[in-house]
């Protein structure tokens, strides 16, 4: 089977399913008793995913079980215990600083592959896209939205900084002064919103999600592959203000000063 390419057990842990077919690779966060929350596993098996992926695949659909994309982060894992074998927050704090920043940088790359130019990827997103969920949606190229998706960009209210790979896909999509009030708001984002200010490609009915996504990724497979390589590499130069790689290395290094920081204060406490 073409799923065996990653080992089983990784992504089970991860709570991450993939199926392909042909031309499709079809990418499921499987936790939907916790609303698809997210862990270190995920991002693993997330990077595992993209590192193992045939040239023969061409569209990755991205989706989530259940009611809801992704409601972000496992809450366990803002304080200091490890959670099932994976550091919270607080273990990140008491690494030392380059062994966290490899770490963080490990993280990000399960995200950061979707927007290679290898391939086209959708974000099927229904209910909530909360934090790590809302930045996994906009780590993709196309986004597709049910009536009842709400995203939501959490991490500053909880005293942490977007550091996924979120913060340079939502100022290229919505501007500074709007991706500001996004982050710093903390505010919901309902689906007709997202499609104003762009952070969605269309907004269907949930019970016609999958068709629509089916529908999309058909198409965009029709092209050469040759010519969507060098039209997605041409696009995302052309859309490049600053280096990707700098964005991230900023994004670890404000995390990780925000963890120290939240450490120091919770651990004297």
């Amino acid at each position: 089977m073409a799923e065996s390419i990653v080992d089983a057990d990784l992504l089970d842990r991860g709570g991450v399913g993939l199926t392909i077919h042909g031309r499709r690779a079809t990418i499921t966060l499987n936790r939907p008793d916790k609303l698809n929350a997210q862990t270190p596993h995920t991002w693993q098996a997330l990077r595992e995913v993209g590192r193992c992926l045939g040239a023969e695949v061409r569209v990755v659909v991205l989706r989530g079980a259940g009611r809801s994309f992704s409601a972000g982060l496992d809450r366990r894992l803002l304080g200091f215990a490890d959670v099932d074998g994976a550091p919270g927050l607080g273990g990140l704090a008491r690494r030392p600083t380059e062994q966290a920043d490899a770490e963080i940088a490990g993280f990000q790359q399960g995200f950061s592959w979707l927007r290679e130019p290898d391939r086209v990827s959708i974000a099927a997103v229904q209910g909530h896209a909360v934090g790590a969920g809302f930045q996994l949606a906009l780590a993709c190229d196309l986004r597709v939205l049910a009536t009842d998706a709400r995203l939501r960009m959490a991490e500053a209210s909880w005293g942490l900084v977007p550091d996924l790979g979120g913060t340079l896909p939502l100022v290229r999509t919505v501007g500074y002064a709007r991706a500001v009030e996004i982050c710093l708001t903390g505010r919901e984002i309902q689906a007709e919103e997202a499609l104003r200010l762009g952070l969605a490609n269309s907004v269907v009915e949930p019970d016609q999600l999958d068709a629509a996504v089916d529908q999309l990724a058909e198409v965009v497979c029709q092209p050469p592959v040759g010519a969507v390589r060098e039209t997605l590499a041409l696009l995302v130069q052309a859309d490049e203000a600053v280096d990707p790689e700098q964005q991230l290395a900023a994004e670890r290094a404000a995390q990780l000063r925000r963890i120290v920081e939240l450490a120091e204060k919770f651990g004297s406490e």
